[in-house]
């Protein structure tokens, strides 16, 4: 029997100046659903940046406010 593979896809685009990005909202642990509206899309650095996770959040946003400080320096 072959496993499906469930992963997050984000997805981003730069068009003249203007810079867009989205991604799904679901969150699982292993076959089970555990939130269907997660926001997986951040802006840091007063809306200047757009940042997109998947996987380990707590990881992601860790690293997220570590960028963010070093955008602030």
């Amino acid at each position: 029997m072959t496993e499906k593979v469930r992963s997050t896809t984000i997805c981003g685009i730069v068009h003249k100046g203007t810079a867009a990005m989205g991604g799904d909202g679901q969150v699982t642990l292993g076959n089970t659903v555990m939130k269907h509206n997660a926001t997986k899309i951040r802006k840091i650095a007063g809306g200047k940046v757009l940042c997109g996770f998947a996987g380990a959040s707590a990881d992601a946003f860790t690293l997220m406010e570590k960028f963010e400080d070093k955008l602030e320096q």
